[in-house]
């Protein structure tokens, strides 16, 4: 059960198709079937449901897990026995709410990994950030905004729509009432989301108040279930809980952009920790 045959197999489950599936991994569609035949005859198991569209058994879909799990400790091993002589700093910063949903999971496997890298981590708002930068106070920072070509190594994330996040019965209550104002949940200023908000909620004329003003994501977070005000999220940070609201009262918000930016492309240390932020927030 070689990392290659996995890749093989994991091509197929992604795209369902041997001919992309070949692409993905740089082989030919014959050599990657003849991959997927010899791992349901290790296995003793079909895998795969070969029609119009390549589809998972239901050993498949148990084995996918494994496959993933495996491939993952394969790389983490390639990665610390190649590369153990790795010794330096990274001064990274981020924002905190950033930090809270993915951050735990990146350090853990980072540090096990390279435990002669020391990583200083700073959280701070958007601009802040990527003022800080500018000065070179960070190696790397991930921020809240677009633009990335602005700097010769800045790579843009992903691009993801805001969502107004709060409690439906709040809502529904002032829309019955609008002579009220819209008890808004936002970080302190400057934020990128804090002026989403309120710029949209100005263009469409309804009017707001500030409930709750917290450079803390833990805090906007627990005043939002207690019903104290509406905020604005990316889908991705809309965990547990959390209430994405769906009216035609509230106006949309532009989509939010997310760069990583560095400055040095050729230093080896920060190139690593660049590639561990990289795969958890992709993932």
């Amino acid at each position: 059960m070689d990392a290659i045959t996995l890749q093989c197999f994991l091509a197929v489950a992604a795209t369902g198709n041997f001919t992309l599936a070949a692409e993905r991994v740089g082989r030919t569609q014959s050599a990657v079937s003849q991959q997927i035949a010899k791992l349901e005859h290790l296995l003793g198991k079909p895998l795969i449901i070969r029609g119009r569209k390549l589809t998972l058994t239901h050993d498949g879909d148990v084995f996918l897990g494994y496959a993933q799990r495996i491939l993952t400790l394969y790389t983490e091993a390639l990665d610390r026995f190649k590369k153990p002589e790795l010794v330096g700093e990274v001064r990274f910063g981020l924002p905190e709410d950033f930090a809270t949903v993915f951050l735990s999971d990146v350090l853990t496997d980072f540090s096990r990994i390279h435990p002669r890298i020391l990583v200083n981590i700073e959280c701070d708002l958007t601009l802040n950030l990527f003022d800080r930068f500018k000065k070179k106070e960070f190696d790397l920072v991930l921020v809240k905004m677009s633009r990335p070509e602005d700097f010769p190594n800045g790579l843009e994330v992903w691009s993801e729509k805001l969502e107004w996040v709060g409690k439906q019965s709040l809502l529904s209550s002032f829309t019955l009432d609008t002579s009220q104002a819209l008890p808004l949940v936002l970080a302190p200023q400057p934020c990128v989301y804090r002026a989403r908000a309120i710029k949209a909620l100005e263009k469409g004329n309804i009017r707001w108040r500030l409930a709750l003003s917290s450079p803390s994501y833990a805090g906007m977070i627990a005043a939002v279930k207690a019903g104290l005000g509406i905020t604005v999220l990316p889908k991705t940070m809309i965990t547990g809980t959390l209430q994405i609201l769906k009216s035609a009262f509230l106006p949309k918000l532009r989509n939010t952009h997310v760069s990583l930016l560095k400055h040095n492309k050729d230093n080896p240390v920060i190139a690593s920790f660049e590639e561990f932020v990289l795969n958890k927030i992709k993932h």
